[in-house]
Formats: C-alpha cells, sequence, structure tokens
C-alpha cells in the first residue's frame, strides 16, 4: 500500500485511501445518471438515412467508455476527474450533426474532433491557453461552475423546472413544476440538502456520500409505499435481475472520413469547431474548477500534469466516437468526489471500477434517483462559490470579466458559455482602458474564435449551411 500511495502522492497531497474510496463512490453516483440518459438522447435521434441505435448496446458503450477512460485520467494524470460521455455534446451528435449524415459518419466526425484535440495538447497550444489566462479569471471559472453544477443539482431534483413556452411569460424557470413543491420525490431532495448541509457543517466525514446513502434508502422506502408517477429518469427499486449482459455492437461502427461524401466541406468544417471548441472549453473549466477546489493549483495557478490531462481527455473524445457513444468528457460532478476528500488519482480506480460493474450490474448500480444524488451538487456549488473572496471587485478590468463569467454559466447551462463571455469582456475591457498590450496573444486568438462561437447561426446562414 505504501508503494500505492507513492505512487498517486495520496499523503503528500493531504488526502488518505478512505477518503479518495468516498470520493469515488460519491462521484461515481452523481454522474452515474448518464448511463440512462445518453442512451436515451442518442437512441431518440435518427441519422439521415432513418436509422436509429440501439439503446443496449449504447449503454454498454457508455459504461465501457467511462470505465476505461475514467482509469486512464487516474493512473495517468493523477487527478480525481472522472469522463464519460459529455451532455450537450451528445445532443449536437444527435440532433445536428446525424440528421446531416449516417451514425457511421457523424461518430467519424467525434473522432476527428479527439485527434485534433490531441493535436492542439501535443503542440502544447490547449496547455499554453490555459496558462494564459489571468488567475482571477480561472478562480471566476471556478466560482461560475459551482453556481452552474449547483443550478444543475436543482433542475435534476426536480426542484427547479422550466416554464413551458406555452405559459407567455417571460419568467424561464420556477419552484417545482407548477410554482409549488409538490410530491414524495421533491421531499427527498429537500430532505437530502438539509442532511447534506447538516453534515458538512458538524465536520463529517463522508458527509455527501452518507447522504446519498441514506436518502437513496428513504427513496427506496417511500417507492415501495406511496403511489408515485415518476422519478424522472432513475426509479428507486430493485430490479427485477441484478446482472445484465453487455452488447458491445457499437464499439468501432464509424467512418473517419465518410461525413465529407455527405454534406459540404464547409459544413464538416463548421461542425467540428463547434464540437472542439465546446470540448475544448468545457475541459477546460472543469479541470481548473476541480483542480482548485482540491487545492492542486500551484502558486501561479496551474495544474499538475496538465499535458497528460489534456491529452488523455482528447483520448477520450476518440474513445467516445470510436465506439459510437458520443465525445467523452471530464465531468464537474467530480468536483462532488473531491468534497468528500479525494485529492489524486486514486479515487478514479474507484469510479471506474463501478463503471466496469455497470457493464454488468446495471439495474443494480442505478437505482440511486437523481433526487437522492442532486444534493450533493448543491453542497459542491457552495463549496466552490467559497473561492469568490480572491477575487478583486474593486478592479472593474477583472471584476466586470469575472460577472460574467459566473453569470453567464449557470443561466445559459454551458461552461463554455461562460468562458467565452468573460474572455470577450476582458479582452475589450483591456482594450477601452489602453491596456491591450497586457492581454496574452492566446487570449487575443480564442476570444476572437468564442466571437465565430457566439455568431454561428449567421455565419452558417452566409455559408449556406442552413
Amino acid at each position: 500500500m505504501s508503494s500505492v500511495d507513492r505512487f498517486f502522492r495520496i499523503s503528500e497531497r493531504g488526502s488518505t485511501f478512505s477518503r479518495e474510496i468516498r470520493g469515488g463512490f460519491a462521484t461515481f453516483f452523481t454522474m452515474a445518471y448518464i448511463l440512462v440518459l445518453n442512451p436515451i438522447i442518442l437512441g431518440s435521434a435518427k441519422d439521415k438515412f432513418g436509422d436509429t441505435l440501439d439503446p443496449v448496446q449504447l449503454t454498454t458503450a457508455t459504461a465501457l467508455v467511462a470505465a476505461v477512460m475514467t482509469v486512464i485520467m487516474g493512473v495517468g494524470g493523477n487527478l480525481p476527474l472522472a469522463l464519460a460521455a459529455g451532455l450537450g455534446l451528445n445532443a449536437v451528435v444527435a440532433f445536428q450533426i446525424a440528421p446531416l449524415m449516417s451514425w457511421d459518419d457523424a461518430m467519424g466526425l467525434v473522432v476527428l474532433e479527439g485527434l485534433l484535440i490531441c493535436v492542439l495538447v501535443v503542440t502544447g497550444l490547449r496547455e499554453a491557453v490555459m496558462h494564459a489566462i489571468p488567475q482571477p479569471l480561472k478562480q471566476a471559472i471556478s466560482v461560475g461552475i459551482g453556481l452552474f453544477i449547483a443550478f444543475i443539482g436543482f433542475v435534476d431534483a426536480g426542484f427547479v423546472t422550466r416554464i413551458p413556452d406555452a405559459a407567455n411569460t417571460t419568467v424561464p424557470v420556477q419552484l417545482g413544476s407548477t410554482g409549488n413543491l409538490t410530491g414524495w420525490p421533491i421531499l427527498v431532495f429537500c430532505l437530502g440538502v438539509l442532511l447534506t448541509i447538516g453534515l458538512l457543517a458538524r465536520r463529517v466525514k463522508g458527509a455527501i456520500l452518507i447522504s446519498i446513502v441514506v436518502m437513496t434508502a428513504v427513496a427506496l422506502l417511500i417507492n415501495s409505499l406511496a403511489d408515485i408517477k415518476t422519478w424522472g429518469l432513475t426509479t428507486p427499486e430493485w430490479p427485477e435481475k441484478l446482472v445484465d449482459t453487455p452488447d458491445f455492437g457499437l464499439i468501432g461502427q464509424f467512418s473517419l472520413f465518410g461525413a465529407f461524401g455527405e454534406t459540404t466541406v464547409i459544413t464538416v468544417v463548421l461542425l467540428v469547431f463547434t464540437l472542439v471548441l465546446s470540448d475544448f472549453f468545457d475541459t477546460m473549466g472543469t479541470v481548473v474548477g476541480v483542480s482548485a477546489e482540491a487545492g492542486l493549483l500551484d502558486e501561479e495557478g496551474k495544474v499538475p500534469g496538465l499535458g497528460r490531462v489534456l491529452l488523455i481527455d482528447g483520448a477520450a473524445a476518440v474513445a467516445g466516437g470510436a465506439s459510437s457513444s458520443s465525445s467523452a468528457t471530464s465531468y464537474i460532478e467530480s468536483a462532488a468526489g473531491v468534497g468528500e476528500g479525494a485529492r489524486t488519482g486514486f479515487s478514479n480506480l474507484v469510479t471506474g471500477g463501478l463503471f466496469a460493474l455497470a457493464l454488468f450490474l446495471g439495474p443494480l448500480l442505478t437505482i440511486v434517483p437523481l433526487q437522492a444524488a442532486a444534493p450533493a451538487l448543491v453542497a459542491v456549488g457552495f463549496l466552490m462559490m467559497t473561492q469568490v473572496k480572491h477575487i478583486d471587485w474593486d478592479k472593474y478590468e477583472i471584476a466586470i470579466p469575472a460577472f460574467l463569467t459566473i453569470a453567464v454559466m449557470p443561466f445559459t447551462y454551458s461552461i463554455t458559455n461562460g468562458i467565452g463571455a468573460g474572455f470577450v469582456a476582458y479582452v475589450l475591457i483591456k482594450t477601452v482602458l489602453g491596456k491591450a498590450k497586457e492581454v496574452h496573444w492566446l487570449l487575443w486568438g480564442t476570444s476572437a474564435l468564442f466571437l465565430i462561437y457566439f455568431a454561428i447561426d449567421p455565419i452558417e446562414q452566409l455559408f449556406g449551411v442552413k
């Protein structure tokens, strides 16, 4: 065990094996929903020829990629950073790319995106961009992610819901599904939040994991006694069978350059650009945010072993496309494991191991309802929010970009959008103050790319893509 300790630097980073194990479990249970959600998103879409992907095969592919890449990140990157099919990215693949070509061609574009990201890593460009970001903006990214992840928790649990457009109201979200909190599932979530914050306040070890386990047990009991219409994606009930047979039929089903024969070159370029930019900056924000919360950034705000971490993340995108489970990326829910004390890649062995078990024990490992796991995201949001104190709010040239970064992430449900808004505002304000020379040239370049990203719709219309 001492050799394992030295390899992962567990004691050196102030952690213990028990903390790492608890963190691994917490991370898995807060992101296990992807085993249900990814097959739903990809399986509900049709490609250009009307073909669909098999949900059982999608579940297998999703679990396999998450298991393998999470373990590789743990061993190679030594960060408590789990990976799985990226939400948002899978929707782009399902509803924007697949209708233009076959599924094989669409997944080939995902592989190309991952390879391009790996090239950016090998050339040092991706790491250089991260190092060029001012420290206060990195702190703002962490705070914004904190609010974003808390918002995810509230939405996933049904505590906050979107008001349908048919309501003809300017209010975008509301309390519960009707403006009030109703139903047993919401009660489970509320009790979970109270239990989690109570345990955190008392500095109880394993607070987040204890809350998930206890509230899952409560949910199982309630579901057996009450008549509940729906819990959402995951229903807390013992499955009819504990073991399921994985189906690896989608592995390797991709065409690397087939898309060029189905649509125009400019369309392919714009689609790959959208995937690369989203994946690039989602990962950047996640790596910075999780590392900062774990206290792993050095004096200059740099992530340890960043090059390896980014290369593994790029390889995960390739693996996701090659398995037809969409681009895999680093998960912000990893912060739940950090909240449990995880500080090294050893926790990834636990998380990855649980995803591997999900290949065969999927029915058992997905009984945790979102209402029992979501309180962990709210608690982690608080923990990440505390970094707001390090930002100099009296210095407008950094305070305004920081504010936009923090606000845009939860309001647009996107890490990438928040980073883009912050970058563009930072460059603009520095310029109008006559301090343009203080802006790193890479921030000028990435800000220009974000302007293209935000204006992608008129650009696509200009080139006849739409």
